[in-house]
């Protein structure tokens, strides 16, 4: 019976994201929470900060206070959870959120000035 075929193979990923995170170490520092704001913020490891909404997770946009101040890092960082809400989110999906807002804020302006040149 050949068993090389079932060796694990350590792959490196192609993916920048993933790269920063499991080959660079980056990680989810602390957690910043103001509901009346509408704020999640993530600190990482590198000093910089990840802005997201409350409201863009309805299971944390309707939970109380004491519940979201119950947040623990999961997996050295890679990750946060609430327990009790029943809610997970990834350093990878702050990322990419971020990524995604960013360009949007970026293109807006430019969609509005070739309209108001029309």
């Amino acid at each position: 019976m050949n068993t090389s075929d079932n060796k694990i193979r350590n792959i490196r990923s192609k993916d920048p994201i993933d790269i920063l995170i499991f080959e660079k170490g980056l990680r989810i520092k602390s957690v910043i929470i103001d509901k009346e704001l509408d704020l999640l913020a993530v600190i990482l490891n590198n000093g910089k900060i990840l802005e997201s909404s409350l409201s863009e997770y309805p299971r944390l946009a309707k939970a109380q206070v004491e519940q979201l101040e119950k947040w623990q890092l999961i997996s050295n960082g890679v990750g946060i959870t609430w327990e009790e809400l029943d809610e997970d989110l990834s350093v990878k999906g702050f990322i990419k959120t971020a990524a995604i807002n960013e360009m949007i804020e970026h293109l807006q302006p430019l969609v509005i000035k070739k309209r108001s040149t029309a």
